[in-house]
């Protein structure tokens, strides 16, 4: 905030980390990006994603024994996105994912490719994680249609990086959390003249549903590092996608790097009069800020099956091992308090007035008859780095 670059750079240099948050709910970088120094959010980048390698990798031993310790399974998870407006409809993708899981390898198949020309590119695609690899080749991707493979590199590279500090220095600083405080649930009716409660088939599963009250989508945005150039550009780009052209904005295909901005003005605020101020609420030390807070209240449903062989708590412990957060345990006692019981086979939520999402499990089944050769790469496949070059 106060703009002190050998400061950063000794504190990313120690190891400090990134991913910390003010009392605001603000990061570094969210203050980097309205300072507006370009070495500086450069430097954030790329010490955040060293920091998240890193803390992967610390995981990984026991991401591996979670997976080890859970049975063998065959999973199959339906995803789509429905809208009653038949433009938007026609693409919007879904998709069948087939999940097999043997030892500490998972392997996923899908069939959506790309997304070109508001069209999305169909094929045969299958991940492969194989937990007990070294880390640079412990996830690869097959084009099956192509006989292709390539490796999915875990650091980006000077160029990628670059792309990422000019869209972080022209966008809005966004920030969103879904708020779990009010949320209830209340048994879903059918019928018109007789209601009672909706019980459906879920693939294999008998399940109950539910609506869920109270869902609050809570996001904040701040755009004062931003020229009104910035906003006008922003906004025709948002017209442009929306209307169905995916064309460029950049200048004869040559990336124009944004350049630092001229710094605030100096902050007079001494050191007692900030740390004496209000917790959350300390004098501005960088830019005035232009911020907006909006609350969106969502109202989804869910299936529960008490059939379903996987429990809500197997799925959580392999979850907190991919992607343990501070908050974990709430969410824990959340889930097994709150959530009616059985497992949520089925979710829709609007994501907006026009488009709700879509998420089934349609099959699951624990088997011990899971072929190795399914995580392997075919000895035919030919490596190709650049097949995706998105990856």
């Amino acid at each position: 905030m106060l703009g002190r670059k050998e400061c950063v750079h000794l504190l990313l240099a120690h190891g400090a980390p990134v991913k910390v948050k003010n009392l605001a709910g603000w990061s570094p970088l969210a203050e980097a990006i309205s300072y507006g120094d370009r070495q500086t959010i450069s430097s954030l980048v790329r010490k955040l994603k060293q920091q998240a390698r890193e803390q992967m990798e610390e995981r990984r031993p026991n991401l591996v024994s979670a997976l080890n310790q859970m049975g063998d399974f065959y999973m199959e998870l339906k995803w789509d996105f429905q809208s009653w407006v038949p433009l938007v409809s026609r693409i919007l993708p879904s998709d069948i994912c087939r999940i097999h899981k043997r030892g500490s390898s998972i392997r996923l198949d899908t069939t959506l490719v790309d997304f070109n020309d508001m069209r999305w590119e169909r094929g045969d695609i299958s991940f492969l994680f194989n937990g007990d690899r070294k880390p640079n080749l412990s996830l690869t991707v097959l084009d099956n249609k192509a006989e292709l493979f390539q490796r999915v590199r875990y650091e980006e590279t000077e160029v990628e990086i670059e792309d990422e500090v000019d869209i972080l220095m022209s966008s809005d600083i966004m920030a969103a959390q879904m708020s779990t405080k009010s949320i209830t649930f209340t048994r879903a009716q059918t019928g018109w003249i007789f209601r009672e409660d909706r019980k459906e088939m879920v693939g294999p599963f008998h399940s109950e549903f539910y609506v869920i009250n109270g869902m609050l989508l809570e996001s904040r945005k701040r755009r004062e590092h931003l020229s009104e150039e910035d906003l006008q550009k922003n906004k025709a780009i948002m017209e442009s996608f929306t209307k169905g052209n995916t064309q460029g904005f950049d200048n004869n295909g040559e990336p124009v790097r944004r350049l630092s901005l001229s710094p605030p003005p100096e902050s007079k605020v001494s050191w007692e009069e900030y740390i004496g101020s209000e917790p959350g609420n300390h004098p501005t030390l960088g830019r005035n800020l232009v911020y907006k807070e909006t609350s969106k209240a969502f109202k989804a449903t869910v299936a529960m099956s008490p059939d379903f062989p996987l429990s809500v708590d197997m799925l959580l412990n392999v979850l907190e091992v991919i992607a343990p957060f501070k908050h974990f345990s709430k969410l824990r006692e959340f889930v097994l308090m709150k959530l009616p019981p059985g497992f949520p086979v089925k979710i829709d939520i609007p994501i907006l007035p026009t488009v709700t999402a879509k998420i089934t499990f349609q099959e699951f089944a624990f088997r011990n008859d899971i072929k190795a050769e399914l995580f392997e790469i075919p000895a035919h496949y030919i490596e190709d780095p650049t097949r995706f070059p998105d990856l």
